[in-house]
């Protein structure tokens, strides 16, 4: 079990500034499709949730998003004492329930059915998935398509199911409802926003 020093520290130096930076980052990644966007202020917490997600949970999370952390992250309850101490974000057990889900092992990602994807009065009613992945290249390349993306990109991150194309699709079906995503690895970020299309590339 983590110490409570491990807890209170590894929060952001300057969190106004850090969040500020951060969020820039976030919001280029979601406007941009498929292009990877620096992360220079991370934050240190528990493992194995990474500095790059952790930031991101800092920068999204608060009192008033529920957070879902899969089991790799869930695992002696760190991670979720950590969000209380540094976001004041409640962790939920329903993954229906959260605002923001963090993943920390993306193979396991599975089916979107379990997390909220909105309804078609209120799309925004759902859920952000934070999924860590070591690489955003490497893996099978992915096309992208979409608004944001002048006529196409690659985006290749390693750690994600092998099936991460046809969930996605099963995501885009459901517009104007569905999930974004936002893959941290631990320096970057790239974020796949629902409106992005997916096909993936033989190698």
């Amino acid at each position: 079990m983590q110490s409570n020093d491990a807890i209170v520290t590894g929060g952001f130096g300057s969190p106004v500034f850090d969040a500020q930076s951060v969020f820039r980052a976030l919001m280029d990644a979601m406007a941009r499709p498929g292009t990877v966007q620096a992360v220079g202020h991370r934050a240190s917490a528990p493992p194995p949730l990474g500095p790059v997600a952790a930031a991101a949970a800092l920068t999204l999370c608060d009192a008033d998003t529920p957070v879902w952390l899969d089991a790799a992250l869930a695992t002696d309850g760190a991670v979720a004492r950590w969000l209380g101490f540094h976001a004041g974000a409640p962790v939920t057990g329903d993954p229906a329930e959260a605002a923001f889900a963090l993943i920390g092992y993306g193979p396991s990602l599975g089916s979107f059915d379990r997390f909220a994807r909105g309804t078609q009065e209120y799309p925004d009613r759902s859920a952000t998935l934070i999924v860590q992945v070591p690489e955003l290249t490497g893996g099978p390349a992915l096309t992208l398509t979409g608004p944001g993306i002048e006529q196409s990109a690659t985006l290749a991150p390693s750690g994600l199911p092998a099936r991460f194309a046809a969930l996605w699709a099963d995501n885009n079906a459901l517009f104007p409802r569905g999930i974004d995503i936002v893959l941290a690895t631990p320096g970057a970020v790239a974020a796949l926003p629902r409106t992005t299309r997916i096909q993936a590339t033989e190698n």
